[in-house]
């Protein structure tokens, strides 16, 4: 008895010309002109039918009819171009702004949903994944944060009592030489450590800058003197050429315009190692001062070159490192409202060159 008073299911759809008049006259609307797709349709049919009614009348009839139906033709098309540039075409530019926005970095991003047909469907989804992105980004930098102040301790702990061994004379050969590497290797780790800490607190907005005047080429005559002196207890040497004229003074907070140059000199002398010299130089170029590191090593591969300011982004090298190194300093370069170019050398190597406004009165 109970199945006899169920209501009968729903009758399948029909296919086809006539199953879409059915649907049409039952008051359904077919599938195919429902959102833009159904208005561009009877759009397009309608001129059609314009342009063929004009040609049938000019052929056959009279030419006035045929005129009247080409103007009116033309008007549809005119009004269907400007229909679609409204709906289709604005929305569709103004989606492609947020995704850029999004792959630049700005993740939480939303656009406007306007409509409720496609264009307002992809606007959903565009939507919703920024917003998973945003949350990903947020949870991968709490991670790298809490991970990175728990490794600090121990690593202090290690780099400490391995110096402190060190002091001991009566160490062998061997147990000093791998003290010493305990040693250098913690130091090595703490240095990608900060670099972590330091990129997480640009992330997160906890990232500040003390902008200042600052003589540039003092600060990096500074740098490279303190360098040079450790590039040479490994067999390197560090040739700064001092401008040929006195630089106009940058707006930028010191500590990060020298961090900036450290991180440079490091990579050029991680990864240029074989050369065994690096070359500093600075000069005024237009409206920025220009500030160039290159190494002799082998330099970039052509693969490798558009990536190397991309964070943790870890080139095929031999030599190992936290990846985040260069795109720290393009993000100080770029909050000094100033550009970090890398390229190689004509000549051979990696040349990275920091470009800083000129500080304006």
């Amino acid at each position: 008895m109970e199945e006899k008073n169920k209501p009968a299911p729903e009758q399948a759809e029909k296919p086809g010309l006539r199953g879409a008049l059915e649907r049409a006259l039952s008051g359904g609307i077919p599938e195919t002109l429902r959102g833009l797709k159904g208005v561009w349709l009877l759009v397009s049919c309608l001129g059609a039918l314009s342009v063929a009614g004009a040609l049938l009348f000019a052929l056959f009839g009279s030419a006035l009819w045929a005129c009247l139906l080409a103007a009116l033709a033309a008007g549809i098309f005119l009004l269907s171009n400007l229909w679609f540039r409204e709906r289709v075409t604005s929305p569709i530019l103004g989606l492609g702004d947020t995704a850029r926005h999004i792959a630049d970095g700005s993740y939480g991003t939303l656009a406007e949903r306007l409509r409720d047909d496609e264009i307002g469907a992809l606007t959903d989804a565009i939507n919703d994944m920024s917003v998973k992105i945003g949350k990903a980004d947020r949870v991968q930098n709490e991670f790298i944060s809490s991970v990175s102040h728990e490794l600090r301790t121990p690593l202090t702990a290690i780099t400490g009592w391995s110096e402190t061994l060190l002091y001991d004379e009566a160490l062998r050969d061997d147990s000093r030489r791998g003290i010493e590497i305990i040693s250098r290797e913690a130091g090595r780790l703490t240095g990608m450590v900060e670099e972590l800490l330091e990129f997480t607190r640009m992330r997160d907005g906890r990232f500040t800058l003390n902008l200042e005047q600052v003589d540039a080429a003092a600060l990096l005559e500074e740098v490279c003197f303190t360098y040079s002196e450790l590039l040479r207890h490994d067999g390197m040497e560090l040739r700064y050429k001092a401008p040929d004229k006195d630089l106009p003074f940058v707006t930028g907070d010191p500590r990060r315009l020298k961090q900036v140059v450290l991180n440079i000199l490091d990579n050029a002398a991680k990864y240029g190692r074989g050369g065994k010299s690096i070359e500093v130089s600075a000069s005024q170029e237009g409206e920025y001062v220009k500030i160039s590191v290159r190494d002799h090593g082998p330099g970039f591969s052509a693969e490798d070159l558009p990536h190397v300011k991309e964070r943790f982004y870890k080139g095929r090298g031999k030599e190992r490192g936290s990846g985040i190194g260069l795109a720290v300093c393009d993000e100080i370069v770029t909050r000094h409202s100033g550009r970090l170019l890398v390229d190689n050398a004509p000549a051979g190597g990696a040349l990275v060159t920091v470009m800083l406004p000129v500080e304006t009165q």
